[in-house]
């Protein structure tokens, strides 16, 4: 899954209104963001397996301390446990470790069993969603959609950028979305991780986008 993970943070501004969008970002993308620092690092491991599933060519076949369930709620706890201690929102420490764990949830949902329960128990689960196109497509939409609703329903542009930019984020994740479904599989296993370290601009850029509006009166 990937736009269905910004759809948690998009969805996440109307419940905690005063974090940043890009701070709700890291958190839905924060197992993914983990991945690629562990490909470099030599202890997890992909391939390039076209046909795998219908909708990506790679093969997760060793992901056990960013996507075990165990390690997951690990870093979920983690992740809010370090906001709390840094802004004492007790409130968006809470938040921010459903974000992180819903990470695992929609993974579960659309992985093949390749998801480990716990690090190197070799129980894998996944319900396998990827195995058809349609059924991927028309769940990730409309949880995109549906965050895209309430995050313009919770916030307002203060300016043409705020605007335009927010379309340009949202046009920007549909390509890259479409793309690694659609498009060609990856050239070799070496650029991966640089291609996921890359969506760090991301969260840069929400950053900006989310200064660049404020909340409207009714959130």
């Amino acid at each position: 899954m990937f736009i269905g993970h910004f759809a948690v943070a998009l969805a996440a501004k109307k419940v905690v209104p005063g974090t940043s969008l890009a701070t709700l970002i890291v958190g839905a993308q924060f197992l993914d963001f983990l991945w690629p620092v562990f490909l470099l690092a030599g202890v997890e491991h992909v391939r390039i397996d076209p046909g795998n599933t219908a909708v990506t060519p790679l093969d997760f076949y060793d992901y056990p301390l960013s996507h075990s369930l165990l390690s997951s709620i690990a870093w979920a706890v983690i992740v809010g446990g370090l906001y709390y201690l840094v802004k004492r929102e007790a409130k968006t420490a809470v938040i921010l470790y459903l974000v992180v764990l819903s990470h695992w949830v929609l993974d579960f949902i659309t992985h093949r069993p390749d998801l480990p329960l716990l690090p190197w128990s070799g129980v894998n689960v996944g319900l396998g969603l990827w195995n058809s196109v349609p059924g991927t497509v028309l769940l990730e939409l409309a949880m995109f959609f549906a965050g895209i609703a309430i995050y313009i329903r919770t916030t307002v542009a203060e300016s043409t950028w705020g605007r335009v930019g927010f379309w340009l984020f949202v046009s920007f994740l549909l390509f890259v979305w479409f793309g690694s479904m659609f498009g060609p599989p990856p050239p070799s296993v070496e650029v991966i991780p640089f291609v996921g370290l890359s969506m760090w601009l991301l969260v840069f850029f929400a950053y900006w986008l989310d200064g660049a509006r404020s909340l409207r009166s009714s959130s």
